[in-house]
């Protein structure tokens, strides 16, 4: 698989950055996390971390690609979950911090994706969004049992509450995976914070996502979220891929590296020709004498 990513990370207006970002790649798989630490309760950012790097750690020491895609990454918030509290539990003074996620598995040209909180996963095909995930959050909620139209749930004064978090309670939150999705060249895949989904729609992150060269289709975005929601900017973090060609999941290093191997491959081919001639040669040398 040929594919672009590129990342954002910008601080806003706000006091602390409390958005962590990483991408983890192997040979034939790659794991792409998100996380916004909770405003309003003490160590968001250590909880956001702390997610990230138990992340990473799980996924550093796993066999790819992995077996079960939706099990893996339910398990892998699950732990994590686990990670978070315990942190608060050590810290001194004990603090409850908490975080959201969104998690995105591809390997074999396919897509899974797990998320919990108001972080969100996109899959934008031809400029619109195929997939979306609903936000755990009290606005959403209202909006999903038409409680309050579109309008009203984009300036709702409670729009930023969050029913379900990693960390923050003992409770085991709850984790929303998707099925898997093939992708096709040219898909478009967004994990974003609030601080970008919240001040744009939908339909003009799909428009400039696939209107231009990912990095600046990413800034400019950024750019646009932070002017929109100035002088009280959130936080705004986001990852972005973009599928360029489907090639048996093959990473572009691992490639190159079985382009090398072929080569060498064709080259022991002919010293052995070669050295079989030559015994040959010697075999019947006295009859050619």
């Amino acid at each position: 698989m040929q594919y672009t990513i590129t990342t954002t990370n910008q601080q806003g207006d706000r006091k602390y950055n409390q958005d962590r970002v990483t991408v983890l790649e192997t040979d034939n798989c790659i794991l792409l996390v998100l996380a916004d630490g909770i405003g309003g309760k003490k160590g968001g950012d250590l909880a956001a971390q702390t997610l990230v790097d138990t992340v990473t750690n799980i996924f550093e020491t796993s066999s790819t690609p992995i077996e079960d895609p939706k099990r893996y990454l339910t398990n892998i918030l699950r732990v994590a979950h686990n990670a978070v509290t315990t942190m608060g539990k050590n810290h001194q003074p004990i603090i409850e911090p908490g975080t959201t996620a969104v998690l995105c598995l591809i390997q074999q040209d396919n897509a899974y994706w797990a998320h919990v909180g108001d972080s969100r996963f996109y899959l934008f095909r031809e400029g619109l969004s195929l997939y979306r995930t609903k936000d755990h959050s009290y606005v959403e909620e209202l909006y999903q049992r038409g409680k309050i139209s579109l309008d009203k749930r984009q300036g709702h004064p409670m729009r930023g509450y969050i029913t379900q978090c990693i960390g923050h309670m003992q409770v085991m939150p709850t984790i929303d995976v998707s099925d898997e999705v093939a992708l096709l060249k040219g898909d478009i895949l967004l994990l974003c914070t609030d601080g970008l989904w919240e001040p744009l729609d939908d339909a003009v992150i799909g428009e400039i996502l696939s209107g231009m060269e990912l990095e600046r289709a990413l800034s400019k975005l950024t750019e646009q979220a932070l002017q929109a929601s100035s002088p009280h900017a959130d936080n705004t973090s986001a990852i972005a891929i973009r599928i360029n060609s489907l090639t048996q999941g093959m990473h572009p290093k691992k490639e190159e590296q079985e382009k090398q191997h072929e080569a060498k491959e064709k080259v022991h081919e002919l010293d052995l020709a070669i050295r079989n001639i030559e015994d040959v040669l010697e075999e019947y040398k006295h009859e050619i004498d």
